[in-house]
């Protein structure tokens, strides 16, 4: 029995084109006027743009395979392959217990992983997800495992250690290695630490993917500089992740790439404002660094606090990216208290006064009752308006990427909206991309970059992960203030040839699998 796709119009790479799609197993197998067997099962097209599967090149979806919400947001958007182990910590290779405990505010804690490392992580994939996920070899796990909570460089033998790691998850299917160099414990590691990761990573034909050290931003030129090191000692491809800055500063710095011989890509979400974990800017790097008991231990203590407000807060309002109104730029994402529900979709400042008390009280309260699970909405000081945004978007080096964070009762409305307000803000209403450009940006380049096998393509002989677009219709409906809306026009998804979304709705089939890296991509 055929699955045929019947009457739309096929976008990829090559353009626009009415045809039916015919698809057996797994592939397509043909692409015309196909006339549907009595037994085959239709999807009428009609009226309808069909297009490859999206790959969210930077999703913290990590913990979510088996989580039907997570995959019904991800698949109204068009979202068919997410890309996890971002930002040097989750959790293969070892047991997970790290992610769980640093990032449970990011990632949350993996229903179906114990330990196995990447092959582990990639099986917990297999048969119980509707969409697809592939792996990167988080860095700061690896450090983690290998040099515990050591703010120390880490020495030649425990260098080869950590490299052995990277190489057996290379081996077993990652598409490369992820750092997070203002996280715990990737902002402890060296130029040089990185780049011996990097080594195994480019012999596999990986890429290095990278948050950057030092905020981005106006600061961005010292986060290139530092790849530019790291790629010419490994001679690995890189990409950067969530490059945002003004326009021209991307632009400058991806042509300072491209003059240092550094092969790279970059995503960036339709946003300006960013989410991180609350006590990445507000609590120092060396407090981090140490067991959660003892972190809330000290930020409980009276003295502490005082000597933290006397001599760390003023740093925070030195931050390029915060300034002294710091209080006003946090908006409260996710409280794992109870008690402190009622702070959800507030400023720090706004939550202080109702709470009354100040946002540094208030910040060390959330975090020592939360034990560290609070995760925030971060404002910039200069919103970027949809223009700005899409000069970075035309840059032939971008690629689709969300920064999804699923956790949260306030989330930022990127998890759930930035496919789809890509395709509505930046095709239909302001088009900078056609719509085989968004088919470019958003699926065709990153499953080449990321080694994805055959997909990206409405082609015979390519794997069927294909969705279905009514573009008029398509839209986010998720926003700062009301972040948890689905998007809307793409109410059938096909993946690996199985309907999983269908009339909008989900189905039980659970076709998804761990992608290995496949040789060959770009």
């Amino acid at each position: 029995m055929r699955l045929v796709m019947r009457g739309g119009t096929i976008v990829d790479e090559e353009g626009l084109r009415p045809a039916d799609v015919a698809i057996e197993g797994e592939t397509i197998t043909e692409i015309g006027d196909v006339a549907p067997a009595v037994d085959d099962r239709v999807i009428d097209c009609r009226g309808r743009y069909v297009l490859p599967g999206f790959v969210d090149t930077h999703s913290h979806a990590d913990g979510f395979v088996e989580d039907d919400s997570v995959q019904e947001s991800l698949l109204k958007q068009g979202v068919t392959t997410a890309i996890a182990g971002q930002d040097g910590v989750s959790y293969a290779p070892g047991d997970g217990s790290y992610a769980s405990e640093y990032f449970a505010a990011i990632n949350g804690a993996h229903p179906g992983y114990s330990g196995g490392g990447v092959a582990a992580y990639l099986a917990s994939v297999d048969g119980r997800s509707r969409l697809n996920f592939a792996y990167l070899v988080p860095a700061g796990t690896v450090r983690w495992e290998v040099c515990g909570r050591s703010r120390t460089p880490a020495d030649q033998a425990q260098q080869a250690a950590m490299g052995r790691l990277v190489e057996e998850g290379m081996r077993e299917g990652a598409v490369g290695l992820s750092t997070g160099l203002d996280y715990v414990p990737g902002l402890f590691a060296s130029t040089e630490e990185i780049a011996t990761l990097c080594e195994p990573v480019a012999a596999a034909g990986g890429v290095y993917v990278t948050h950057m050290r030092g905020g981005y931003e106006a600061n961005s030129a010292a986060g290139v500089e530092e790849i530019v090191r790291i790629s010419a000692l490994s001679g690995a491809r890189v990409h950067i992740s969530h490059f945002h800055a003004e326009a021209h500063i991307v632009r400058e710095q991806l042509e300072a790439l491209s003059r240092s011989g550094v092969d790279a890509t970059f995503d960036a979400y339709p946003y300006t404002r960013g989410c991180t974990l609350l006590a990445m800017p507000l609590l120092p790097p060396e407090l981090s660094a140490l067991p959660t008991d003892a972190v809330v231990g000290i930020i409980s203590d009276s003295a502490e606090r005082a000597r933290l407000r006397r001599e760390w807060f003023p740093a925070v309002e030195r931050n390029a990216s915060l300034g002294p109104e710091w209080p006003s730029m946090i908006t409260l994402a996710h409280i794992a208290a109870p008690d402190f529900a009622w702070a959800h979709g507030l400023t720090l400042e706004s939550a202080a006064v109702r709470a009354g008390t100040d946002a540094i009280d208030l910040a060390l309260d959330l975090l020592a009752a939360s034990r560290l699970q609070v995760n925030a909405v971060m404002a910039v000081r200069h919103e970027r308006s949809d223009a700005e945004l899409g000069r970075i978007f035309s840059h032939p080096a971008h690629m689709g990427g969300s920064d999804g964070i699923f956790i949260g009762a306030h989330p930022h409305p990127r998890a759930r909206g930035t496919f789809a307000r890509y395709l509505r803000q930046f095709v239909r209403e302001t088009p900078i991309w056609s719509w085989p450009e968004a088919v470019r940006h958003l699926s065709a380049a990153p499953a080449a970059r990321f080694g994805l096998g055959r997909r990206g393509r409405v082609a015979p002989g390519w794997v069927a992960d294909l969705i279905v677009v009514d573009p008029e219709v398509v839209a986010d409906t998720a926003a700062y203030e009301r972040p948890l809306g689905d998007a809307v026009g793409i109410d059938d998804v096909v993946v690996a040839g199985e309907p999983v979304l269908a009339d909008g709705k989900l189905l039980d089939s659970t076709p998804g699998r761990g992608l290995r890296r496949e040789p060959g991509g770009e």
